[in-house]
């Protein structure tokens, strides 16, 4: 059982963002790390191969820089190795060019199963591994609160607000994990110090045979024109109940033509 996790490096949520002036981008120039939701992606991988007796689980991340302080701690817990692709022509790239991205790298590695988060910290879209999935043209399922896999075939509990759906289809496919689906693991020293020799292969956009001019701010079909500060929320009004606070109630309803 090969398994590709996707992996996102963002900008550590404990510091300040800061937004590119001229584009109004996220400025990922600094350390990176692997968010959050990723991690489960990374756990579930893991202990599906481990069910399935051999394989591996193999990391694609797209980060600038060559940045790969987020891979790593994936690469301590146990992830076998990494492929980052990072070239300067990407800045600026929306969803879609993500997926083109991520799925020719996802190519090169014929996984049996691509696992992704819902969505990242940073963008919270949530269309790129669908896109990914679409690209590679493999079934997708989203939402999955749980993961199994026996005689080839692929089961999941697709979370909904209902309850949950139980889908099967054929490998390989590509799964996103809701959060908490399981509990990932911590890194141990010895798996610190291995992941420094374990290989992250580093591809840029010409390697992936990808044609510049469909990725990156150039290819972008989306642009940020302006960002401007939430407003500020104003307090709530605190009625005291006397025995009237109802009618208050109804007042306010029929304000907003609710009533």
């Amino acid at each position: 059982m090969n398994v590709a996790v996707c992996v996102k490096q963002i900008p550590d949520t404990a510091d300040p963002a800061a937004l590119d002036p001229q584009d109004h981008t996220l400025i990922r120039d600094g350390k990176l790390v692997m968010d959050d939701s990723d991690s489960y992606g990374v756990e579930m991988g893991l202990q599906l191969v481990e069910a399935a007796g051999s394989g591996g689980v193999s990391l694609v991340s797209m980060a600038p820089n060559g940045e790969t302080g987020g891979l790593r701690n994936a690469l301590a817990v146990g992830a076998a190795s990494a492929t980052l692709v990072s070239d300067p022509v990407l800045a600026g790239s929306d969803a879609l060019g993500t997926a083109k991205v991520l799925a020719a790298a996802i190519r090169r590695l014929s996984p049996d199963l691509v696992l992704a988060g819902t969505d990242s910290t940073d963008g919270y879209t949530g269309t790129t591994p669908v896109q990914v999935a679409e690209l590679l043209g493999w079934p997708s399922i989203s939402f999955a609160r749980h993961v199994e896999i026996s005689d080839g075939v692929l089961r999941v509990e697709r979370q909904t607000e209902a309850g949950y759906d139980e889908i099967t289809c054929p490998l390989p496919a590509v799964v996103t994990l809701t959060a908490g689906v399981v509990e990932p693991r911590y890194p141990s020293f010895k798996g610190i110090m291995a992941a420094k020799s374990k290989p992250v292969e580093q591809l840029t956009v010409a390697d992936l045979g990808l044609d510049p001019s469909q990725v990156g701010a150039v290819g972008a079909r989306q642009q940020v024109i302006s960002v401007e500060a939430a407003e500020a929320r104003n307090r709530g009004e605190i009625v005291v109940d006397e025995g009237e606070a109802h009618q208050r109630v109804i007042s306010f309803l029929e304000q907003l033509k609710i009533l």
